[in-house]
C-alpha cells in the first residue's frame, strides 16, 4: 500500500504544459493536490510539438539513411530487376514530416489523457498572473480567474530571431517551422553551430541535402567536449558538410529561387533554404511576473533556487523559462522538485553535475558530470582515460568507426566524477556512467560489473579498468 506525506490538499495552478508542467502536475495529483494546468498550444509544449519529439524523429530517419548508405561495406548489395540500374535512395520529406507531426500530436494526446486520468483539470488558454494567488486565463469562451495556494511557472521559450534574418516559413526558417517543408532542400544553410544547428546539419546531410553550417566560433559545438566536437567535425568533412568557422551571418535575404546569407566580411553564401538556430527567448514577457515580485535575469529568464523557488512567495518555476539548462529532463526534474517542496515530500535540490545530456548528431555525443575542461583548469583533481571505439569488437562488426568512451575519476580515490560517450546510441550508453556519477561509484565498481561480449558497453568497463587505482 502506498503512503503519502501528511499535508493538506492545496490548490496548485501550473502555467504551461511542457515537461516541467505536466510532470509536476502528475506528481502533485498523485500526492493528493488539487491541480489545474493551463496550456495555450497543446500539452507537451514545444518539447513534444515543435522541438524534441519532431527533431529526434527526423533524426531517426536520417540515421537509418546514413546506415543504409554505408551498408555496402558490410556486404549489403541492392539489385534492380530488369536492367543494369543503380538504385537511388531518396528522402520523402513530406512523408517524413507528416509522420513526425502525427507522432508529436499523438504524444501530446497521450499526455492529455494521462493528466485527465490523474484528475488534473486542463484549461486551454493563455494565462497571466494577477497577483501571487490568482492566474487569469483567456480562453475561447472568455476570461477565467483561477485561485491558487501555490503557482508553478513552466512557460517555456520560443526561437530567437535576428532582425536581419526574419523567418518567412518558406525559405528562411526557424526550428519550429522547418517541419512544414514538403520537399527536401537542395542546398540548406544552417546558421548557428550550437546543439540545435549541429543536429539539423547532421540530419539534413543524412537525408541528402547539401549542407553549409555557419559558425561564429572556432569550431562546431563550442560549449561541448573538445574531443567530441573534433570527431563530429571530421565526420562532417567526410560526409560533405561544409563548415564555415569564425563566420558571422549578418543578414539572410530571399533571392529569386532561394536565399543569400551575407557574412561579416561581406562575402555571400547562397542556398535554397536557410535554417536559423541562434538560441531561444523565454516566454516571460507580458504575463505579470515582475508585478508580483518574480525577478528576471537580464536575458528575461526567471531566477530560481535549487528547489525551483522564485523570488516571490509561493511561486515556483521550471524548464526553459528559468535558463538553468534547456533540457526536457531538467525541466521535468525542476517541476518534480517544486512539487516535492510545496507538498513537504522528500526533496533533493537540483544538482546539475548529475545531469546526463545528449546531442543527437550522427554520431551522438553524450555527457555527464565533470568536464575535461574543469579538470585541466584545476577546478577538479581528476584522472582521465579515453578509449576509441575503433578497438571495440561490436563497433567493428557494425562498421562504427567514429567515437570513444572517456571517463573522469577523482584523483586518489578513483570515484567516477564524469564521462563522455561519442558513438551510436550514446544517449543509451551514458546511463550506466550517469548512475556511477550519481551514486559516487568507484571505477572498480564499473570495471567489475559484467558486460555482454561483444557490446559497446564493453568499452565502458575497459576504460574503467584502465583507471584502476592500486591501493
Amino acid at each position: 500500500m502506498t503512503t503519502h506525506p501528511d499535508f493538506s490538499s492545496p490548490r496548485i495552478v501550473i502555467l504551461g504544459g511542457g515537461p516541467g508542467g505536466y510532470e509536476a502536475a502528475l506528481v502533485a495529483s498523485s500526492l493528493g493536490a488539487q491541480v489545474t494546468i493551463v496550456e495555450r498550444a497543446g500539452l507537451g509544449g514545444s518539447a513534444v510539438l515543435t522541438d524534441v519529439v519532431p527533431s529526434k524523429t527526423l533524426i531517426a530517419t536520417a540515421d537509418l539513411m546514413t546506415r543504409v548508405a554505408e551498408a555496402g561495406e558490410l556486404g549489403v548489395k541492392f539489385d534492380v530487376d530488369g536492367g543494369d540500374v543503380t538504385p537511388i535512395m531518396r528522402a520523402d520529406l513530406k512523408h517524413i514530416n507528416d509522420r513526425l507531426l502525427t507522432l508529436a500530436r499523438s504524444q501530446s494526446t497521450d499526455i492529455h489523457d494521462a493528466l485527465a486520468l490523474s484528475g488534473v483539470r486542463i484549461v486551454e488558454g493563455s494565462g497571466r498572473l494577477v497577483d501571487g494567488h490568482t492566474v487569469e486565463v483567456l480562453t475561447a469562451d472568455g476570461t477565467e480567474a483561477l485561485e491558487a495556494d501555490e503557482i508553478l511557472l513552466a512557460v517555456g521559450a520560443h526561437p530567437r530571431e535576428l532582425p536581419t534574418a526574419r523567418p518567412d516559413g518558406e525559405r528562411i526558417l526557424n526550428w519550429a517551422q522547418i517541419y512544414n517543408l514538403e520537399e527536401l532542400p537542395t542546398d540548406l544553410i544552417v546558421v548557428g553551430s550550437g546543439v540545435t544547428g549541429a543536429e539539423f546539419a547532421s540530419a539534413y546531410n543524412g537525408l541528402g541535402s547539401k549542407v553549409t553550417l555557419i559558425s561564429s566560433r572556432d569550431r562546431v559545438l563550442p560549449g561541448s567536449d573538445a574531443d567530441a566536437a573534433e570527431v563530429l567535425e571530421e565526420v562532417f568533412e567526410r560526409r560533405g558538410v561544409r563548415v564555415l568557422s569564425r563566420a558571422r551571418a549578418e543578414t539572410v535575404e530571399r533571392s529569386d529561387d532561394g536565399v543569400v546569407v551575407t557574412l561579416g566580411d561581406g562575402s555571400k553564401v547562397t542556398g535554397s533554404h536557410c535554417l536559423v538556430c541562434v538560441g531561444s527567448i523565454p516566454n516571460t514577457a507580458g504575463i505579470g511576473l515582475e508585478e508580483v515580485g518574480v525577478q528576471l535575469s537580464e536575458s528575461g529568464h526567471i531566477k530560481v533556487d535549487g528547489v525551483s523557488r522564485t523570488t516571490a512567495p509561493n511561486i515556483y518555476a521550471a524548464g526553459d523559462c528559468t535558463g538553468i539548462l534547456a533540457l526536457a529532463s531538467v525541466a521535468a526534474m525542476q517541476g518534480r522538485i517544486a512539487i516535492a517542496h510545496i507538498l513537504g515530500d522528500g526533496v533533493t535540490p537540483l544538482k546539475l553535475h548529475q545531469v546526463a545530456s545528449n546531442i543527437f548528431t550522427s554520431p551522438e555525443i553524450a555527457t555527464v558530470g565533470v568536464t575535461e575542461e574543469e579538470i585541466t583548469s584545476g577546478k577538479y583533481q581528476g584522472d582521465t582515460i579515453k578509449l576509441s571505439l575503433r578497438s571495440n569488437a561490436r563497433a567493428k562488426m557494425r562498421n562504427h568507426r567514429d567515437g570513444f568512451v572517456k571517463i573522469f575519476s577523482r584523483k586518489g580515490s578513483g570515484t567516477v566524477i564524469g564521462a563522455v560517450v561519442v558513438g551510436p546510441n550514446a544517449s543509451e550508453l551514458i546511463f550506466p556512467l550517469a548512475i556511477a556519477v550519481k551514486q559516487k561509484l568507484h571505477v572498480d565498481d564499473v570495471a567489475s560489473t559484467f558486460t555482454v561480449y561483444p557490446s559497446l558497453t564493453g568499452s565502458i568497463s575497459e576504460a574503467a579498468r584502465r583507471l584502476h587505482v592500486h591501493m
